[in-house]
């Protein structure tokens, strides 16, 4: 796998002793690829990623994994708020919802594949832990988006892709299955409870039930969660 060094100065030291323990997966969401690669160079923006994968499957390091990159932003996943120490960034580039959304080409999938397969035997990240910007932000973020072929990445051994497990779950106890599982329930302060459940639901749909995109909790919606439950070694016994 042929990686093109082009550093960028928007980066500092994690913190000594912390553990990488999250891939996170971000689309660019930019018109160009050469914008959104000039961004995260830019010392003005004060943004960055490890890595950017191009549409042709191109890679380039734009941060060395040692080091933190800067694009979590506020975030939070399973009990953790400071995302980017944590954490190696992939940008994948992508136009993203706000400038035409579109599939990831397939070299850009076996590309997104490979690395992240390294990332995760080098770091030994847990599979429930490899996942995208909008499970750590959604009240902000849509990316990588439903268009992102997570079940095919999960299928190569890269993160989780369930088999759905029927299970009779009120509202209340599938909200509190996303929370064992990561999401955030409660958003920052002054966050309106409804709010935050909505866009959790949502992230959860875009990642793991792409073709329904309502923030509805049902049957079919807590099927896919119980089997996600299941398929990370999580005991569904606590939610009571």
């Amino acid at each position: 796998m042929d990686i093109i060094n082009l550093p960028s100065p928007n980066f500092d030291d994690r913190p000594a002793g912390g553990p990488i323990d999250i891939l996170l997966l971000h689309y660019t969401g930019m018109q160009t690829a050469d914008e959104a690669i000039n961004r995260l160079r830019d010392p003005a923006a004060r943004v960055s990623s490890h890595y950017v994968v191009d549409e042709d499957g191109s890679i380039l390091c734009l941060v060395r994994e040692e080091k933190r990159a800067w694009h979590a932003g506020v975030s939070y996943w399973g009990g953790a708020r400071e995302i980017n120490a944590r954490s190696i960034g992939i940008e994948i580039v992508n136009p993203g919802h706000e400038w035409g959304y579109r599939p990831f080409p397939v070299a850009q999938m076996q590309a997104v594949t490979a690395l992240s397969q390294q990332i995760v035997a080098q770091h030994a990240i847990p599979a429930r832990r490899i996942i995208g910007h909008s499970d750590v932000a959604p009240l902000r973020k849509q990316d990588p988006g439903e268009l992102f072929d997570w079940q095919s990445l999960a299928a190569q051994g890269v993160g989780l892709w369930p088999t759905p497990n029927p299970v009779a779950w009120t509202e209340t106890q599938f909200l509190q299955a996303l929370g064992l599982y990561g999401y955030d329930l409660d958003g920052p302060a002054g966050t309106a409870p409804a709010t935050m459940h909505h866009a959790a639901v949502l992230a959860f749909q875009r990642h793991f039930a792409p073709a329904r995109l309502d923030g509805r909790i049902d049957d079919a919606l807590s099927a896919v969660l119980h089997g996600l439950l299941l398929a990370a070694g999580i005991d569904p016994t606590q939610i009571d």
